[in-house]
């Protein structure tokens, strides 16, 4: 029997989608998608509970009502699982994510020219698909600063394509992390699709789990009030001589952000930028 899920729609101004994804994210939701001017938000239905609509609704208006923006409009369906997955596959389509690496779902074929690198993808409730600009940023700044024979760490792995991208690119392994029990099965499911399970490790859990070695390249594609916490922990665990990718902040948050790195004694290597998106590669 197939898991449904409840997907709740948010419809308000784009530019609040940062914090209403992290809001939800708080209240348990585990995917979200943004669809033109609609927030969707998915949760497990035996995670829902009816007193949660009215939850939702006033920490919505709160958060809206400092902003121009309309009163959002908020509605409540439940799907199926395998919805969801017909949804992607009339959407999603191979993509460049960087000049050299092509981003391709299961469903779709796709021939490589030569010098293209291509990583399968079967995406369920988890960023990674390299449609949103922090997945491209990270690949084009990991493209930029990985060296053979490197080890990873990416930190909230989600699809698990960034350290499958990086084993592709050279690195000698990857681990990728993610507290969700989705994710985790959703990047052990691409690491065996791309053939990589000899240099790809996938770890549910916290980055203190991880043990006490350091990598050549750290990698976090995560909004900047997961990463901020985290800083101290990765920047223990990166060489002397690595590098720190940080990608999914908003360009409304680079002071924040800088001020933050400067504080933990971390430089600023390269920055992107894609829209109101940046990406960071920092080292020690």
């Amino acid at each position: 029997m197939s898991r449904s899920f409840v997907e709740l729609t948010i419809a308000s101004d784009s530019s609040l989608s940062e914090v209403l994804v992290g809001m939800m994210n708080q209240l348990g939701f585990e995917g979200f998608w943004e669809d033109g001017e609609c927030l969707k938000c998915y949760m497990a239905s035996e995670r829902w509970s009816d007193g949660m609509l009215r939850e939702i609704e006033s920490l919505v208006a709160l958060v809206t009502r400092p902003s121009s923006s309309a009163a959002p409009r908020i509605s409540l369906r439940t799907i199926q699982e395998e919805n969801w997955n017909e949804q992607w596959e009339r959407s999603i389509r191979p993509i460049h994510a960087t000049s050299r690496i092509v981003i391709s779902p299961t469903w779709q074929e796709y021939s490589p020219a030569p010098g293209e690198l291509v990583v399968r993808i079967n995406p369920k409730m988890s960023f990674g698909t390299g449609y949103h600009e922090s997945t491209r940023l990270a690949l084009k700044l990991i493209e930029q600063f990985l060296h053979q024979g490197m080890t990873v760490l990416d930190v909230g792995t989600g699809t698990g394509i960034l350290a499958i991208a990086s084993v592709r690119l050279g690195a000698s392994s990857a681990i990728g992390l993610d507290s969700d029990e989705w994710a985790y099965a959703n990047a052990r499911e691409n690491v065996v699709l791309n053939g990589v399970e000899e240099k790809v490790t996938i770890l549910r859990g916290e980055l203190d789990g991880v043990g006490s070695g350091t990598f050549g390249l750290i990698a976090a594609n995560i909004q900047r009030s997961v990463i901020e916490p985290l800083l101290p922990a990765m920047k223990q665990r990166l060489h002397s001589d690595g590098v720190l990718v940080l990608a999914g902040l908003l360009d409304t948050e680079h002071a924040l952000i800088r001020e933050r790195l400067h504080n933990e004694r971390l430089e600023i290597l390269a920055e992107l930028s894609e829209n109101e998106w940046i990406a960071l590669a920092c080292g020690k």
